[in-house]
């Protein structure tokens, strides 16, 4: 049987609704998932994949009452794309309140992820938050494609990978401002489903979480004037947590504000925050990764 997603809306189509597909997993046994992989893959797992069906796998077995407040990943192994992915729920507590859960993704039984989820009624409390960075409006911004007419040979795996989310970003994206010369150390990008998406609001949780292994790294590379595609450099993500701080649809807008205070040890750390249209700090990111940059020789 498969986890129930209910009836998605009809513009629910494309690489959106083969995002919807592979978050609606199929239950093998007690508290065991299974998800699968889109036809068009990286050379491994995409992280943000492995995030997102993993937040499904917990969510299901704590119930629509009570909402994900957090996630903490590590990634131990890449995965086999021609594979399905099993993921094992272990419950630890289910308390009037919290309720907490390890999910460990696998693949012939040898760990590619593991992951803590905390999940916590909605209560009211003291409220601050950081403001929302000044950036444009994403209405007047170009989808990230249009950034790569003219690259496509050099951004092949951005070119032929999956788009289930519409991105715009608010500054130039690596690959424009290597051609400046330019370095910048933070990095702004408009993201919203591209499409409506059902009411569940774990699957907006999700999709969410899927998106957040996307340009968050950029910041990182983009400090030292580098680009993906132009330079090269080896990145692989170590650690993925999200802090989720109210409730959200993912297909309305959110600002996707990402920053990297350090790099060092060949090891990046990126931080970044997810904003809704009116401001609001939706979502908190913390991401390191394995950077490493291997310039020509002269």
């Amino acid at each position: 049987m498969s986890t129930s997603l209910g009836e998605p809306s009809d513009t629910a189509t494309g690489d959106l609704g083969v995002l919807l597909g592979l978050l609606d997993l199929e239950q093998t046994g007690e508290d065991v998932f299974v998800g699968q992989h889109p036809e068009k893959v990286w050379s491994r797992t995409f992280g943000g994949q492995l995030v997102a069906q993993a937040i499904v796998a917990a969510g299901r077995t704590v119930g629509p009452g009570r909402p994900v407040h957090a996630v903490n990943a590590h990634f131990v192994r890449g995965g086999d794309v021609k594979k399905p992915i099993e993921y094992r729920v272990e419950r630890h507590r289910d308390g009037r309140s919290f309720a907490n859960r390890t999910v460990t993704a696998l693949q012939d039984d040898q760990e590619l992820f593991v992951m803590l989820a905390a999940f916590q009624d909605w209560g009211k409390g003291l409220e601050h938050a950081a403001p929302q960075p000044q950036v444009p409006d994403p209405d007047g911004l170009p989808r990230v494609e249009e950034s790569f007419a003219g690259l496509e040979d050099r951004l092949q795996m951005f070119v032929q990978a999956p788009h289930p989310i519409d991105m715009r970003y608010t500054n130039d994206p690596a690959w424009i401002l290597k051609g400046t010369g330019g370095t910048l150390d933070y990095n702004r990008v408009w993201m919203r489903a591209d499409g409506e998406m059902p009411d569940d609001p774990l699957i907006h949780v999700a999709t969410l979480g899927y998106s957040s292994d996307t340009t968050v790294l950029d910041s990182i590379i983009t400090t030292h004037g580098l680009s993906w595609g132009f330079d090269r450099i080896v990145a692989a993500t170590v650690n993925h947590s999200i802090w989720f701080h109210r409730p959200f649809r993912f297909d309305e807008w959110a600002l996707y504000a990402t920053q990297s205070p350090v790099a060092a040890g060949s090891r990046g750390l990126a931080t970044g925050h997810f904003y809704s249209r009116a401001g609001e700090l939706l979502a908190t990111v913390v991401q390191e990764g394995i950077i490493r940059h291997f310039p020509p020789r002269r």
